[in-house]
């Protein structure tokens, strides 16, 4: 019986990874199986809180607290039909969600004890589930006349998709890679995310009545095909213009967007037709950014062994904007961080040789609200590089149909909601949006929120 008072007893013990070693040449997931026992072991060091400060940090506030008791008594089925309650896809935000600044991080645990390890707990309940024959069941037994058409199989789209499918809702789901995922399959690599759970979850999602119409490129002609054949459409395309930054010697040969080079990686990995591979090997190879593409960038270079791989970050470690765990993986794997470092130039003859750095130190906070990096005079430092990589993250870069479809866009690019009416509702009536394309570049998660939440508000318009 549990008196809650494990946590004192009870250490916090995430799955133990596998050896650096082994990690440094390998694409898998890096974490170890974890076994009933220990699931149930770790989740008894929930406190069940009155008011549960964990589901709240969640953006899809789902409720941690009721599936960790059903982890801790063993049942299983039952802890990944209340998973599902909330988010379509647990075991993805399990692998990827950065937990330490949202779920764990406000952890009541966190004031002495360490955290619940929700996250991994939370990937295991969805895991162990499939593999024994579960699966998501249809919440109403009716089906709709209606047809919702969802441009992009990203997180968002997707999300929209099962939430419609599940409520009877037929939806044909269009995109241009030929994997569904967007992000989660061509921007996440193999050692966060293996491509055999978004395959899993195409299965689950097509066996549940989604229609996928992928390596189709949706442009002016097409969409209105997809209008005149649809009672409503969500837009879930996501963010995939690189922020290019303010540098001299962007054009230079082996200079590399960071976008491109993960996606032909792990296209590449995948054996997919015609697949080219960006090989870093025995490279001197640089990354620019502090987030967690720019962390899958250094660690994808790791692996194909890179000969040195740097970090350039012009703010300080506890300022970085990428997963806590991520930036520790990358350093166990032998990145080197060079913190406080800002690009000034890159150097070479047509072809990079060399970035110039300078210095800085954190001044006065911006309008943002973080500290602005000011650069120390007399600071500059050279070093070699072969291949340069650019991971300053991603900017909307709206499709002529948007406009063609008079939906509105911010100066940023983004789609302009008008939530008069309907939630997630854009200028033009019929045209749903939600994900990165809305709020800019953020997590999967805010994008599995978002399609969650619009399915339900596009039902409403489908009933009016």
């Amino acid at each position: 019986m549990s008196s809650n008072f494990e946590f004192i007893d009870i250490k916090r013990i995430e799955p133990e990874t596998k050896s650096i070693k082994v990690r440094k040449i390998e694409f898998g997931e890096i974490y170890q199986t974890q076994n009933l026992e220990s699931v149930k072991e770790q989740s008894s060091r929930c406190l069940d809180c009155g008011n549960p400060y964990c589901e709240w940090k969640c953006p899809l506030h789902n409720y941690i607290p009721d599936w960790l008791k059903l982890a801790q008594i063993g049942s299983i089925h039952e802890a990944a039909d209340l998973c599902h309650e909330t988010n379509s896809f647990p075991e993805i935000c399990g692998r990827i969600c950065p937990q330490e600044k949202l779920c764990e991080g406000a952890c009541t645990l966190n004031t002495g004890y360490e955290a619940v390890t929700i996250g991994q707990i939370e990937k295991y309940i969805t895991d162990k589930a499939l593999s024994e024959g579960w699966k998501p069941k249809k919440l109403v037994e009716s089906s709709s006349k209606k047809t919702v058409s969802i441009i992009g199989a990203g997180p968002a789209g997707l999300a929209c998709a099962e939430n419609l499918i599940r409520r009877g809702v037929k939806c044909i789901v269009y995109d241009r890679y030929s994997q569904i995922g967007g992000l989660l399959t061509y921007g996440i690599p193999e050692f966060k995310l293996e491509k055999n759970i978004v395959i899993k979850r195409r299965e689950i999602l097509e066996e549940l009545g989604v229609e996928f119409v992928l390596n189709f490129e949706v442009d002016e002609k097409r969409m209105n095909e997809i209008e005149k054949n649809s009672d409503a459409i969500f837009l879930g395309l996501g963010t995939y213009e690189s922020i290019k930054g303010n540098i001299n010697g962007l054009s230079k040969d082996g200079v590399v967007e960071a976008l491109p080079y993960l996606i032909k990686n792990t296209e590449y990995l995948m054996s997919e037709e015609d697949a080219e591979n960006i090989d870093f090997r025995d490279k001197k190879v640089v990354v620019l950014g502090g987030g967690d593409t720019a962390m899958d960038c250094v660690r994808t270079a790791i692996r194909q062994q890179a000969k040195s791989v740097y970090c350039v970050y012009r703010r300080d470690k506890e300022n970085m904007p990428g997963s806590v765990k991520e930036i520790k993986h990358a350093m166990e794997e032998g990145v080197e961080f060079l913190f406080n470092s800002q690009p000034l130039e890159i150097i070479g003859n047509g072809t990079v040789r060399q970035l110039k750095i300078g210095k800085t130190k954190l001044g006065k906070a911006d309008g943002s609200g973080r500290r602005k990096p000011v650069l120390i005079k007399n600071s500059e430092k050279i070093l070699d590089v072969d291949k340069l990589v650019i991971a300053f993250g991603y900017e909307a870069d709206p499709q002529s149909f948007i406009a063609e479809n008079n939906i509105k866009v911010s100066d940023r690019g983004l789609i302009s909601l008008d939530n008069k009416n309907y939630k997630y509702q854009t200028s033009n009536p019929k045209f749903f949006a939600g994900g990165d394309m809305i709020i800019g570049s953020s997590l999967a998660v805010h994008a599995i929120a978002h399609g969650r939440d619009a399915a339900k508000e596009i039902i409403k318009f489908l009933e009016t």
